[in-house]
């Protein structure tokens, strides 16, 4: 508000000397697909407009948004503008009548109220903004943005926010989530140039950085601090602020998700602007922030509780259902990190569980039985039988078994060969290697796909369970999934990955608990191998459908809350209503709309499915 009425004044004094006389107003125009000002060229000595963007895609999923800022960062300035003022330089006539120079000053003075009034609303970040199409990783989620702001500095984001008002101003990172989340046509506030690593406290093994730092780029701040993240969801690209707002999560029984280490907190709010949080600082509204989706503020900067860095030692092998149900809980108590992934379809589950290499322990010989060649053998032959144009030459794991479901998706006959066939090279993948914990915690998700997770509580890991105590939740709802997967003949991709986490103290966690409480996560998938957009829409359609049977059967039952980034919008009405109910249910919806009515009372960081979510 300062520099507008800076610059009013100053153009209410140009426009007494007489030089705004030979102003005459021009028609609307656009730059990118922001409607301009009449009088737009008196702000292209400030404005700086855009056409450098950048979208997250298949190929490039943790690409920066951004406009000139970008541009900058990369050597490359903006060229044009017009010229700033109106006059030739010229000294103002002596004969002008006092009553000339009092209409240009009146002139003058109205057109500076509607500058005034125009920067107070948008500001210099404005300015800056620019329209980007944003798509996220997968391709299933679009977003046409009218205004994408991206600061560099957290003045910037804060002038940014202040200048929003009533206007949408969604922070969005890496823009990975299926279900795009925080994606907002009418306005959204990237955080891909807030990226740095602040500092590292190598004696509290505490690290603070900024929110758009990445995974992968933190790790390798941490390196030579001898520090490490305590957990890795599967995938590395993402920026620290989303990575936390949503809840993700790695596997460990005693572990909890990654917005539990969170230990402060800034944000910035249209209402307060920059706030810090922490368990001495607000420490309620901390809670809730810690896995706020967004809504309660753009999280500008965070402080992570870290862990000394260490090496895992990995097994891979494969089991029964039935193995598994006898051995689950010792596997529990065994492996700091286990995850399974169920083959549909099949009596195979695969087993991956890890544990640190002992301070001093010698490194185990990395034991592997079957060569790379021998492994994909299973998929190759088939692949050869369905497809013998395809030549399956230099094709590693993923991308055979992408061309597999490439020819009938959704048969569920076919379904089955395929997953019969990934079983097999599963069990030649039985072995064991060792690396540090970051390299072995993230792993390859596959091609494009739809993916639907949810947590469930599943009581808590005592030290030892009884032998005649009842199969625990978890695995019972494995079972029950798998058999309706088999009765209604779903064409189930493989795997249906499960994993755990101890409880968050976030109360909007999906795994909201305590540190003693065990939460289970189950994620059912299907692949989108082909670019045919008609053959998309009906695996998109299968996807849902297949959703809502799990939720139909299963999610009252088993109290199943949807990862944030996973969550959608039923388009059935009745479905809906079941989802905000159990939306109310599992969290405290009152007190989080109580605080999004505090920190964003006119709802600029919110979007449809927050709204959709959370509706009074």
């Amino acid at each position: 508000m300062r520099r507008a009425s800076t610059l009013a004044l100053a153009l209410a004094r140009w426009t007494a000397s007489g030089e705004a006389a030979a102003l005459k107003p021009t028609s609307e125009r656009w730059v990118g697909r922001q409607r301009l000002h009449p009088h737009a060229a008196l702000f292209d000595a400030t404005r700086r407009d855009g056409g450098v963007r950048t979208a997250a895609t298949s190929s490039k999923p943790y690409a920066v948004l951004g406009g000139h800022a970008a541009a900058r960062r990369a050597g490359v300035h903006a060229q044009g503008g017009g010229k700033t003022g109106g006059g030739d330089g010229r000294k103002a006539s002596g004969k002008t009548s006092w009553t000339g120079r009092a209409r240009v000053a009146l002139f003058g003075a109205a057109l500076a109220y509607v500058v005034a009034t125009h920067l107070s609303e948008t500001d210099e970040a404005e300015e800056e903004s620019e329209a980007a199409t944003v798509e996220n990783w997968s391709g299933t989620k679009k977003v046409e943005c009218e205004r994408m702001v991206t600061p560099e500095t957290t003045e910037e984001l804060v002038r940014a926010l202040e200048s929003a008002k009533r206007k949408k101003m969604r922070p969005v990172g890496s823009a990975l989530s299926p279900n795009g989340c925080a994606f907002e046509g009418k306005g959204m506030v990237s955080m891909g140039l807030l990226d740095k690593v602040v500092s590292v406290n190598a004696e509290k093994k505490t690290v603070t950085l900024q929110a758009g730092a990445r995974v992968r780029e933190v790790v390798e701040a941490l390196r030579p601090h001898g520090l490490t993240l305590q957990n890795y969801a599967s995938i590395r690209e993402q920026q620290m602020g989303g990575f936390t707002q949503v809840g993700a999560h790695g596997t460990g029984a005693t572990i909890p998700p990654v917005d539990d280490t969170v230990l402060e907190m800034k944000i910035v709010s249209p209402s307060r602007g920059l706030v810090t949080l922490s368990a001495e600082k607000e420490p309620e509204l901390f809670k809730l922030a810690k896995c706020g989706i967004g809504a309660l503020g753009v999280v500008a900067e965070l402080t992570i509780q870290c862990v000394d860095a260490h090496k895992l030692v990995e097994h891979t092998w494969t089991a029964t259902p039935s193995e598994i149900e006898s051995k689950h809980e010792s596997w529990l108590r065994e492996h700091q990190h286990i995850r399974y992934m169920w083959i549909p379809h099949t009596d195979t589950v695969v087993v991956v569980a890890s544990n640190p290499l002992k301070p001093g322990e010698r490194e185990p010989r990395i034991r592997s039985g079957y060569s790379e060649k021998k492994r994909i053998e299973p998929l190759v032959r088939l692949l050869r039988e369905v497809a013998p144009n395809v030549n399956p030459a230099n094709m590693g794991f993923g991308q055979l078994r992408d061309e597999l479901l490439k020819v009938n998706p959704l048969d569920v006959e076919h379904v089955k060969r395929v997953n019969a066939a990934e079983a097999e090279f599963w069990k030649r993948s039985k072995g064991m290697r060792v690396d540090w914990s970051d390299q072995i915690l993230g792993f390859d998700c596959g091609g494009q796909q739809h993916v639907l997770e949810v947590a469930f509580p599943v009581g808590e890991l005592e030290p030892e369970r009884s032998a005649d105590a009842p199969l625990r939740e978890d695995l019972q709802f494995m079972r029950e999934l798998r058999e309706m997967i088999e009765e209604k003949q779903i064409p189930a991709h493989a795997p249906i990955e499960q994993r755990w986490t101890s409880g968050s103290s976030s109360p909007m966690s999906p795994a909201a608990g305590s540190p003693q409480s065990l939460h289970s996560w189950v994620g059912i998938i299907t692949y989108l191998p082909t670019t045919v957009e008609s053959e998309r829409e009906a695996i998109t359609r299968a996807f849902k459908r297949y959703g809502e049977q799990e939720f139909d059967k299963l999610g009252d039952k088993y109290k199943l809350r949807t990862h944030w980034a996973k969550i959608e919008l039923p388009e059935d009405a009745n479905r809906f209503a079941t989802l905000r109910r159990q939306i109310r249910e599992h969290y405290p919806v009152k007190e989080f709309n109580a605080a999004r009515k505090y920190m964003d009372p006119y709802g600029s960081l919110s979007n449809e499915l927050i709204a959709g979510l959370f509706k009074n």
